[in-house]
């Protein structure tokens, strides 16, 4: 006797044709051999202190097998207390209560997503906008409003604007920005412009995400010394909202400054927040490894973490004034970018005549791969536009991988057309 065989059933709407992270959908050109990567924003492996690292992780197996066991979902008491000083540090108010440990800061965003997010809410998103952003909200069914920037960050008074003529029923639920050196623009958001977004968002009612996983990578001045920075948003708003109720949820990782793969992040927020994405987290994953955490917590008590983090920012700074000297050295200036005071990414326009799908063509050809600019936009991008990262190249590759650009331009467009031509 046979039997008939149902078909499976289906997958749920929004994963019937998911579209996955545009980054991480480069991964199979990285795989080329001799492929020089100014496409992800991975950190120098170089500058990991794996020496450091190493000892913190013996350090934490001294306590034997308990140390491999379920922590709390909220994370471990002593990385917490770590991380709220380093939260103190940054010039914000903080206890070990006030953090919860994340599996990296984008699990913290998700999080946010679930406990905040209804389909057909409104999100605001700084344009260009970090892709895992988009991808999680558009994943919770959102209606993603995009805030413009410039060079100096969010524009605030754009989003007054906005916000002026948004009907009541599509108030934001929440502002994602990334104020220090963003991802991708490298902006740094002024202390007045910040002021300016923390009144917008206590006007208007919603939640300001602060995702700051840049922000101790700022550059020197012209007198050597590092640039001073702004105050962070969380920081702010701390001194105008109502006890218990800061609208500031401040984002943090030590994934560019430790280890990726430690996937250590954290969020700093008010207890009903806290509390709302602890048991959003019961769910997702338990708890953060607690064998990673330990060894974060070691790490960060050693006295080993400001000393790699200062070797760290000094050497983005050789690598991406490489970058961008090269960029502006380019014959007929077909590539054009601002300077970034911080963080890991250069973002750049490309000559109006120059077509951005024959240049990325050309680049992957030869050997050399960016991120176009359409992966950062929610709606309506600007394909004349790119970001690259400096951080995991060294300034020799980095200079290969200009003059492969060089040679990509050539190309996909004869550089007499750019010469006589005007932006």
């Amino acid at each position: 006797m046979t039997t008939s065989i149902a078909p499976l059933a289906s997958f749920a709407p929004l994963f019937t044709e998911p579209a996955g992270s545009p980054i991480r959908e480069l991964f199979p050109y990285l795989a080329r051999p001799g492929m020089i990567s100014l496409a992800g924003g991975y950190p120098s492996p170089s500058l990991f202190d794996a020496q450091g690292l190493a000892q913190a992780a013996s350090q934490f197996m001294l306590q034997g097998a308990s140390a491999l066991q379920y922590g709390a979902t909220e994370g471990l008491p002593a990385l917490r207390e770590a991380l709220a000083q380093q939260a103190c540090d940054r010039g914000m108010s903080a206890q070990a209560g006030d953090v919860l440990v994340t599996t990296g800061s984008q699990q913290a965003f998700d999080l946010l997503v679930r406990v905040l997010i209804s389909p057909g809410d409104t999100a605001l998103v700084e344009v260009p906008a970090y892709p895992a952003t988009l991808q999680a909200l558009r994943l919770a069914q959102a209606r993603i409003v995009g805030v413009p920037m410039d060079a100096q960050g969010l524009d605030t008074e754009a989003l007054a604007t906005l916000l002026s003529e948004l009907p009541a029923a599509q108030r934001p639920k929440l502002l994602y920005t990334v104020p220090n050196f963003s991802n991708p623009r490298g902006t740094l958001l002024s202390a007045e412009r910040r002021a300016r977004l923390v009144e917008l968002a206590l006007q208007y009612g919603f939640w300001l995400v602060e995702d700051d996983p840049y922000g101790e990578l700022r550059f020197d001045g012209a007198d050597g010394q590092p640039l001073p920075m702004p105050p962070t948003l969380r920081a702010l708003a701390h001194f105008r909202a109502p006890q218990g109720q800061n609208p500031v949820i401040y984002l943090s990782s030590l994934s560019k400054t430790v280890a990726p793969a430690l996937r250590v992040g954290w969020m700093l927020a008010d207890a009903p927040m806290l509390r709302r994405c602890a048991v959003a987290k019961q769910t997702n994953d338990l708890c953060t490894s607690p064998l990673a955490q330990g060894i974060a917590a070691c790490y960060l008590q050693s006295g080993r973490y400001a000393p790699t983090v200062e070797r760290a920012r000094r050497e983005y700074q050789r690598r991406m004034q490489t970058l961008v000297d090269g960029l502006h050295a380019l014959p007929g200036t077909p590539i054009r970018c601002t300077v970034p005071a911080g963080g890991m990414f250069v973002w750049a326009e490309l000559h109006h005549a120059l077509d951005p799908q024959q240049l990325f063509d050309a680049a992957v050809a030869q050997s050399v791969i960016y991120v176009p600019g359409k992966a950062f936009y929610p709606a309506t991008p600007d394909l004349h536009t790119l970001r690259m990262s400096y951080a995991a190249p060294d300034t020799a590759k980095i200079t290969q991988a200009v003059q492969r650009l060089a040679a990509a331009v050539q190309q996909a467009l004869p550089s007499s057309t750019v010469q006589g031509s005007t932006w």
